[in-house]
């Protein structure tokens, strides 16, 4: 069972990917309506000089949310990867989200399987919105990718990512999908230019590049994607995405 889940949440497989997911179970809900909220995020070594900022800042993104007039109608996934997935917690709804619980967090581990924990973002989402709209409620999403390096270690490719991007909109579960690949401490072109063409083969609605993981970028960091969770949530009923927002 992920860390930090609790009994009102349970286990779902998926066909694409060895590793499931965990969600709120459809009878415990109380809105007509919700956006899912993923956060994938990088824990192979290289990251482990800036873990604690990044746990700083999954604090400050779960903080802003809460803060929000659509905090009702937010759920939120937490996974952690390096050489393999680990999913922190599952899809839950905000108020049971608690600030504390993101304090040493993430483990630091080996290498990077970012096609890997990517699709499995995208099919999470997408098979949760299948079954949310089973349920009569609507559901849209927004999936952020959290990474400084590039994939040495996944079993899928970055087409699989491609494939689960399209399939979530042709599957017509969720009214619309924002997806974000954030490059986190990236001073190397090699690694910016690598996640460049990963944005654009899988077809990523927006590359976010940051060059440093210091206490202020990262600060800045957690305003960009708490804003664009707000916005998207918004967007809910509109039939359409939110705008990309500006870093």
């Amino acid at each position: 069972m992920p860390l930090l889940n609790n009994s009102s949440l349970e286990q779902a497989a998926l066909t694409t990917n060895a590793y499931g997911y965990s969600a709120t179970r459809l009878d415990t809900l109380g809105a007509a309506e919700y956006t899912l909220v993923t956060v994938i995020c990088d824990v192979s070594g290289s990251v482990s000089p800036f873990k604690r900022e990044l746990e700083n800042t999954l604090q400050s993104i779960v903080q802003a949310c809460r803060q929000s007039p659509r905090a009702d109608n937010l759920m939120l996934r937490l996974v952690a990867f390096d050489d393999s997935l680990r999913e922190v917690h599952g899809f839950k709804l905000l108020e049971h989200c608690h600030l504390n619980d993101y304090t040493g967090v993430l483990k630091i581990g080996g290498t990077t399987a970012l096609y890997d924990a990517a699709e499995n973002a995208v099919c999470a989402a997408t098979d949760y919105a299948v079954r949310l709209g089973a349920g009569d409620f609507a559901a849209n999403a927004i999936v952020f990718i959290v990474t400084d390096g590039m994939d040495n270690a996944s079993t899928l490719t970055a087409r699989a990512v491609q494939n689960a991007l399209s399939s979530a909109v042709t599957s017509e579960s969720l009214e619309s999908l924002v997806s974000v690949l954030i490059g986190v401490n990236v001073s190397d072109p090699t690694v910016g230019g690598y996640l460049q063409d990963f944005r654009c083969d899988a077809g990523f609605t927006q590359y976010v590049e940051i060059e440093k993981a210091d206490a202020k970028t990262l600060a800045k960091l957690a305003d960009f994607v708490s804003r664009s969770i707000s916005a998207q949530s918004q967007s809910l009923g509109t039939g359409g995405p939110s705008q990309s927002l500006t870093f």
